[in-house]
């Protein structure tokens, strides 16, 4: 398997073409808004969820000290 991988990323690497591909400023900044949203959105899942996990943490560290 990891010997069909090296092959295929040697191939790639092989036989690639220059692109004549162009980000501009606004993409860029389409990336970056995308990023940071991604990250506020892990944000307020882990916020709505941490109540549940720090209780359910809790709740084994009790039951393991008896």
């Amino acid at each position: 398997m990891l010997r069909s991988v090296a092959f295929v990323v040697v191939a790639l690497v092989a036989f690639e073409k220059p692109a004549a591909a162009y980000l501009d400023p606004g993409t860029g900044s389409m990336l970056l808004q995308a990023l940071l949203g991604g990250v506020a959105a892990v944000g307020v899942i882990a916020k709505l969820y941490w109540r549940r996990v720090t209780a359910a943490i809790n709740g084994r560290l009790q039951r393991a000290k008896r």
